[in-house]
């Protein structure tokens, strides 16, 4: 398309000096000039025009061509620099923005998605302090695909309708043009307006979608997301793109090693391979692995760090495609700290970062996962965790700072190769992006306060802050639950027919979720602290997530832990399909916040997953009464 945009402007410039040529030659032949007095006057006007009028053609030609882009979900080209996204803060207490949810077919025919601010740029950072207020306004311009008659598309298996009486939005049909609006990690009312995704459905060119949160005054500060959350379609939006950042200020307050430091926002998404048919780039000698597929058409884990991937990476929006993996480039000034903020944003894909310099593993000093910053050691009194890896799933988010590279290193920024099991998706070894260390490269444009009277919560003084809570480790647990994920194929006669996803709690019947069901599948109340055991009982892994709360992992496959941080999702192990035990995770579950009444969901966020049935309801009441 660019190169297309590029003719065009040629095109368009070449005709209005076809215009200008006739009419200089009709001025001409009304004057009756000879042809030496044509010849001087045509210098002279075609002087002028080049001086005066053509830069002005050139530059409204350039506005067209790159407006047309801006207004697109088009990506950039392979190898491109990384580009923060444009930072949308608060001021005064509030944030007012108007998101437009796009859709359009790429020329490679890849389904893309995006959140278009003003017309001009993707996916912005929502920046916002404790206590402030949120007004998002969504529009829904997806256009949904039309068949060869002209007609819309035949309906997607997962279509279906929200109960009548339940519907936030208006129209509650389900299709892959709806949309929301999930907050991830955020404690807010999962109520119509604010975190509700179960009765949220905005149609295409529908009325526009009103959010209005009030950020929690005790919010945790860090890095959280935004994504549509569809059921049966959450998968496709978010492998298309539609994704974008939040962060909730003030993280320096919690941590002093990070004030004052330069900082990024990188959000690694994955999406369907640009090359499908692609081979393995070959080694001498070693012919490429096969490439087995699942049920639903991913490839299989090759357990080899190589082979086929099951989908391509991006770093903010720059395509990593397989089989070069020609990498995005990111320009960093030597001899300097910066505090990195990414997200996994991917539908399927899990990521093990890893920062290399010249071939050496760097450690990484992580400062908060999952929107939540590490408690500091009772021995050091510093917060902070130095890794030489960092393991993501999807939708899992990591803060840490980078410490500094000479000029002129060696440096890539990469995601090492994940097990994820013998029914699991290929997740082999692959770069993200070459750093180029050089003395030229541009500042940063966002840097966190140097001390912490810079950032202020915008909390009016009469709003007292809530009473700080226990040490979510310390506090008994009022209940124990067991949860676990199973697969089924649809025919038990087919094995290759498409799967079945359940998470169902022990006791009760796996079935796929139900969107027209008004009946949770667990209730608990306000106040209470709980201890859930998830159980993975298939050949492949899951990331368990749960809307509106936090929790802290205690057993790790019933060995006990002591992490000093939070999480909202978690990877339980696959099953090696002997072991008598199955592997497992013990969460300490936090119902303590009252913004969190009402009903919401848990689920695998791989979202095919999710999509195909692996998702429960709770609904969380008020206290009990005595």
């Amino acid at each position: 398309m660019g190169k297309g945009l590029v003719r065009t402007s040629y095109s368009l410039i070449h005709e209005v000096v076809t215009i200008a040529a006739l009419v200089f030659l009709v001025w001409a032949a009304n004057l009756g000039l000879r042809p030496t007095q044509l010849e001087s006057a045509a210098v002279t006007v075609f002087s002028r025009f080049l001086k005066r009028l053509l830069p002005i053609v050139v530059w409204c030609v350039f506005g067209a061509v790159t407006g047309a882009l801006a207004q697109t979900c088009l990506r950039p080209p392979v190898g491109s620099p990384v580009l923060e996204p444009v930072d949308l803060r608060s001021k005064g207490g509030s944030l007012r923005v108007e998101l437009h949810f796009r859709s359009e077919t790429a020329p490679d025919g890849q389904k893309l998605y995006c959140y278009l601010y003003r017309g001009v740029s993707q996916a912005p950072t929502l920046r916002l302090n404790p206590g402030d207020e949120l007004s998002l306004t969504l529009f829904n311009d997806a256009e949904p695909a039309l068949s060869a008659s002209g007609t819309s598309a035949a309906p997607h298996p997962h279509q279906s309708m929200l109960p009548s009486t339940a519907s936030c939005a208006g129209d509650n049909s389900m299709s892959a043009f709806s949309t929301n609006l999930h907050f991830h990690g955020m404690a807010v009312p999962p109520t119509c307006h604010q975190d509700e995704v179960l009765h949220t459905l905005v149609q295409p060119h529908a009325q526009p979608f009103e959010y209005t949160i009030r950020i929690p005054a005790d919010a945790l500060p860090g890095l959280y997301w935004y994504h549509p959350h569809v059921h049966g379609f959450s998968n496709g939006q978010v492998l298309g793109g539609a994704s974008g950042a939040i962060v909730i200020e003030g993280l320096e307050k919690q941590n002093p090693l990070v004030a004052g430091l330069p900082e990024r926002v990188l959000i690694v998404r994955d999406q369907s391979l640009v090359h499908p048919e692609a081979q393995p780039v070959a080694s001498p000698g070693i012919p490429p692995p096969l490439v087995l597929r699942d049920a639903e058409g991913d490839i299989l884990n090759t357990g080899t760090d190589g082979g086929k991937p099951a989908k391509d990476l991006s770093l903010n929006y720059v395509p990593v495609p397989f089989p070069d993996y020609a990498p995005a480039s990111m320009l960093v000034p030597p001899m300097q700290h910066e505090l990195w903020r990414v997200l996994n944003a991917s539908a399927i894909t899990y990521l093990d970062l890893q920062l290399l310099a010249d071939d050496r593993p760097q450690l990484l000093g992580v400062v908060a996962l999952d929107g939540a910053p590490l408690r500091p050691n009772p021995r050091t009194h510093q917060a902070v965790l130095w890794m030489s890896h960092i393991f993501l799933p999807p939708a899992g988010r990591a803060e840490f700072i980078v410490n500094p590279l000479r000029e002129g290193a060696k440096a890539s920024f990469i995601t090492r190769s994940v097990d994820t099991g013998p029914m699991g998706e290929n997740d082999p070894t692959r770069p993200l992006a070459t750093i180029l260390v050089r003395s030229d490269a541009p500042a940063s444009s966002s840097h966190l306060p140097t001390v912490p009277s810079e950032t202020g919560s915008a909390i009016a003084p009469q709003t007292p802050l809530p009473p700080e809570r226990p040490w979510l480790g310390s506090v008994p647990a009022a209940h124990l639950r067991k949860l676990y994920f199973s697969e089924t194929p649809e025919n038990p006669s087919d094995p290759n027919s498409p799967t079945k996803f359940f998470i169902a709690v022990e006791g009760q019947t796996p079935v796929p979720f139900d969107p027209s069901s008004e009946v949770p599948n667990l209730t608990v109340h306000q106040g209470d602290v709980e201890d859930w055991v998830i159980e993975n009982r298939t050949r492949e892994l899951h990331a368990f997530h749960i809307h509106q709360v936090h929790f802290l992992l205690t057993e790790w496959n019933s060995i006990p832990l002591d992490e000093p941080f939070l999480r909202d999702t978690i990877n339980v192990g696959y099953w090696d399909g002997h072991s008598p035990q199955y592997p497992s995770v013990k969460l300490r579950m936090d119902f303590r916040d009252p913004n969190i009444l009402g009903t919401f969901v848990y689920h695998c966020h791989l979202l095919e997953h999710e999509d195909g049935g692996m998702m429960g309801t709770i609904r969380v009441d008020p206290p009990p009464t005595h």
